[in-house]
């Protein structure tokens, strides 16, 4: 059974590959000439479709790594490799709202593309579900857990767009962006906690 911090490092990591404050810009600017109902509308297509794209990975995530013949270890420690330079993207490079802005000029369906993918169920998002709720290591129910608290934090994601207007009066572009800048320390940390683990694994 997961204890109280284990739920809270779950939820941390989370909520540090989706970035759910750094959708918000983008949800502004995607339905920026948009009534109010068909916001609403947007809003839950983006969040169910990311939900559902990473309840797939969730199920069947370590299946398919091992229908291709590629060991859970040197997924964990490749995904942290790839969490990490996604982090690093987040600190030095273009932020998460001005990165994804710029997909704007060619989205054709506003909810899936880039809300519910990239921006939501990013690929961080997807390998960190996988790696969390790994078979030889998590038994079903602590899987439950972590499937509970990724729709958790895409309910979060969900309410977020809801209040875009209201939330990007209040911090602004410039705000959403180092809040992204922070959650990519705070998962550079995560993802290099997941390579020496991965690596004290595998030379034990």
């Amino acid at each position: 059974m997961q204890n109280t911090q284990e739920i809270l490092n779950t939820f941390v990591l989370l909520w540090a590959v989706i970035d759910p404050i750094g959708t918000v810009p983008v949800f502004i600017a995607a339905t920026r000439n948009r009534s109010d109902a068909e916001r609403k509308k947007i809003a839950l297509i983006a969040a169910a479709s990311a939900a559902g794209i990473l309840l797939f990975f969730v199920l069947v995530g370590e299946i398919l790594l091992q229908a291709v013949g590629v060991p859970l270890l040197a997924f964990k420690i490749a995904g942290g490799l790839v969490l990490f330079l996604f982090a690093l993207t987040m600190i030095f490079g273009e932020s998460k709202p001005d990165s994804e802005l710029k997909m704007m000029r060619s989205i054709s369906d506003t909810a899936i593309f880039p809300l519910a993918t990239p921006s939501i169920a990013s690929p961080g998002a997807m390998m960190a579900v996988v790696l969390l709720t790994e078979n030889h290591t998590y038994s079903i129910f602590h899987q439950a857990i972590t499937a509970l608290i990724m729709l958790s934090v895409m309910l979060i994601v969900y309410l977020l767009m809801l209040s875009a207007g209201k939330i990007s009066t209040i911090i602004g572009s410039g705000g959403a962006s180092i809040i992204s800048r922070v959650m990519g320390l705070i998962l550079a940390s995560i993802a290099a906690t997941n390579v020496l683990e991965g690596l004290k694994e595998y030379f034990q």
